[in-house]
């Protein structure tokens, strides 16, 4: 069945602007919308520029200016509607947004004063102008076999967002012992990232190199079987650490506008014999499967 990712996207937001005197668990909203925790998160990330989590917490504190305004609900219990444990914190919050404390501002009364909008941000559509292929290779990929060392983390698209602490590291490491894996294919290595689970923006990370066949796996290592699957490739050129403006452009631009559906399983990086951490003209390749309808 194919998802409709606006209309999902927008079932998650229209859930958060019914509940914003409640606790919104990410979770649920990701659940009201119909995908997975992680592919909302990493949709609304893409779309806005800001995490789910930020945006609720922000949704959440400009519903608390109306509430100022237009009733005589005490500050504390505002406070607690908007998601905060103390008057203190709330206020704090507050002053850090708007300048003035809850008090100042139900004084002022200046229905003006809202959260500002997120820009564009000018690298990232400098890096759709430059850096990524904008239509995507489709293409089936038979079921690979995978030996390499892995990690857990939690993305960019998540507040608790650990990449920098965790992927690097894992990398030299494999790297390094590259020479131990068995029955290994040519230099192309690969980044296998999914899902824990559903409800949940904890993914698993594996830095790995596709095998002949399994033999012995190195201790410390794991072996990973991906299935026979229908992918989409994107080039993206330039540094590592700018993938994610191209991870961006496909879960908010160009996989809303498809037709197509991610299948839930596993995203790929591919480090290939263009890839040079060191070049401005380094290519990684990124690739997502997609739903098996369209075959």
């Amino acid at each position: 069945m194919s998802v409709d990712y606006l209309k999902s996207v927008q079932l998650g937001i229209d859930y958060i602007e019914a509940n914003l005197d409640f606790d919104i668990v990410i979770a649920r909203v990701a659940a009201e919308a119909g995908i997975s925790q992680w592919h909302f998160q990493r949709i609304f990330k893409g779309l806005t520029n800001e995490t789910l989590k930020t945006y609720i917490r922000s949704r959440r504190l400009a519903n608390s200016l109306d509430k100022l305004l237009t009733s005589d609900m005490r500050i504390i219990d505002i406070a607690f509607c908007a998601g905060f444990e103390s008057q203190q914190s709330f206020s704090r919050a507050f002053k850090d947004s708007f300048k003035l404390t809850p008090n100042e501002y139900r004084k002022l009364a200046d229905k003006s004063l809202f959260l500002n909008k997120l820009q564009f941000n000018g690298e990232y559509l400098a890096h759709l102008k430059k850096n990524v292929s904008l239509t995507p290779q489709l293409y089936q990929r038979s079921k690979m076999l995978l030996v390499g060392c892995r990690t857990r983390f939690y993305s960019v698209d998540s507040q608790k967002n650990n990449i920098a602490d965790k992927l690097p590291g894992l990398w030299a490491e494999f790297v390094a012992r590259i020479p131990e894996v068995a029955h290994s294919i040519g230099g192309t290595c690969y980044g296998v990232i999914q899902q824990v689970a559903e409800d949940s923006d904890l993914l698993e990370y594996h830095a790995a190199i596709a095998v002949s066949r399994l033999g012995a796996v190195p201790k410390g290592m794991h072996s990973i079987v991906i299935d026979k699957s229908r992918y989409a490739m994107f080039t993206h050129k330039g540094a590592a650490t700018a993938l994610d403006n191209t991870v961006n452009y496909v879960y908010s631009s160009w996989l809303l506008g498809s037709g197509e559906t991610h299948s839930g399983g596993p995203d790929l990086e591919v480090y290939g014999r263009d890839y040079d951490p060191h070049s401005k003209e380094s290519v990684i390749h990124y690739a997502i499967p997609l739903h098996a309808s369209k075959l």
